[in-house]
């Protein structure tokens, strides 16, 4: 297992603060967004402030304002882009 300086917590608020940003940037409200993806508003509400989600509605709220291709690709082996540290060692020497 590597190790990562990242957890859960702070992936899902990542998750959260792009799809916020998306939303604001098309001026959606969260009830316009409830509209399109089927997602209530109080739970889009729920996810921007904590980051807290199901999978499937975090993939309904992606498909309605970006494209799961770029989500989907996340998914894909690939060694084309730079990796995050794995250990204190490569933090230290700047080795990332």
């Amino acid at each position: 297992m590597k190790f990562s300086l990242l957890d859960d917590t702070d992936v899902s608020q990542a998750f959260a603060t792009h799809l916020r940003g998306l939303r604001k940037q098309e001026k959606l409200s969260r009830e316009a967004l409830a509209q399109r993806s089927c997602v209530p508003a109080s739970t889009i509400k729920k996810f921007e402030l904590t980051g807290q989600i199901s999978l499937r509605q975090l993939l309904l709220l992606w498909q309605s304002l970006d494209s799961l291709d770029r989500l989907y690709l996340l998914t894909q082996a690939s060694t084309d882009h730079p990796s995050l540290p794995t250990s204190i060692e490569e933090v230290l020497k700047d080795e990332f």
